[in-house]
């Protein structure tokens, strides 16, 4: 075989992966792209072009009524407004708690280490659904914080929005992928800085965070991810307008017999943020996904 024989299937290889690679990619971008331009359509031209790539297109007569709609009446500002303080806070304490109990699990060594991730490993198989009602019993037991006026207990903590985060500012995939990470950083770094003086936490803060951040960029991603689709725990500890996340308000709206063009708009709003998230932080979350944060 000549070089212009092997230099032709390489090139040929080439290109039968960037076929398949556009394939996969128009499977995952020709939905949102109907999502969106539905968006901007009447029901009648969504239902009129469906048969055809004008569906994917935004050509045609197009509007903003049905973002109108939503804004208007759909109480989407204040279900915009819970989800980002719920899903903040969440995003900012799991990176904070998994982060430093991970960090004792890789890099401290300490009695029961190995059991205690043997224990974590085992939790990541038991999915919510099953800790679902013992942990709505137990929250329903416990008092909850009110803000105002000042700061004081309240009888309980349904209708808040810390019963939405608590339960899930510790998650045991997120201590993984820390511990993951952190485990094959050099240990060199803190033997060089604890005979500096440093003590376990300000090796954690200086060294540690500000060489792990694709593995912070992954846990806040997924977390992110977790919480802004959150919809059966919000139904299940929330009866109160004022305190409801974006997703359980779809419920709401689809009450007020919304046209499909407007159901697409509201579909449309609440996936905007989130690719917005994973565009700022991809760098980061593929340089962890293709380095050692998902090491087996």
């Amino acid at each position: 075989m000549n070089t212009a024989q092997k230099d032709f299937q390489r090139r040929a290889r080439i290109a039968g992966k960037y076929l398949a690679l556009t394939l996969v990619a128009l499977v995952f971008v020709l939905p949102i792209a109907f999502m969106l331009v539905s968006s901007l359509k009447s029901s009648d031209a969504i239902f009129s072009d469906l048969r055809s790539w004008r569906a994917f297109l935004p050509v045609g007569e197009l509007t903003l009524d049905n973002v109108r709609y939503v804004l208007d009446r759909g109480n989407f500002q204040r279900y915009v407004v819970n989800s980002i303080i719920i899903t903040g806070i969440t995003v900012l304490m799991s990176v904070a708690v998994n982060g430093m109990a991970a960090y004792a699990l890789a890099r401290l060594q300490w009695r029961g280490r190995g059991m205690v991730l043997m224990l974590v490993v085992a939790i990541l198989i038991i999915p919510f659904e099953a800790i679902a009602i013992p942990l709505l019993m137990l929250v329903s037991a416990l008092p909850g914080i009110g803000f105002s006026g000042g700061i004081h207990l309240t009888d309980t903590l349904f209708n808040t929005h810390l019963v939405q985060i608590l339960p899930f500012v510790a998650s045991p995939f997120s201590i993984f992928l820390f511990y993951q990470f952190f485990r094959d950083l050099p240990r060199e770094l803190d033997e060089a800085a604890r005979m500096d003086g440093a003590t376990p936490f300000q090796v954690f803060t200086r060294i540690i965070l500000p060489l792990s951040k694709p593995v912070i960029a992954t846990v806040a991603i997924l977390q992110f991810l977790g919480m802004w689709n959150q919809y059966l725990w919000p139904i299940m500890v929330v009866q109160s307008a004022d305190v409801r996340p974006v997703m359980p308000g779809i419920q709401e709206f689809f009450n007020r017999n919304p046209a499909w063009g407007q159901i697409m708009a509201y579909a449309a709003m609440v996936t905007l943020p989130v690719l917005t998230v994973f565009a700022i932080f991809q760098r980061w979350f593929i340089q962890s996904v293709a380095g050692t944060g998902v090491k087996g």
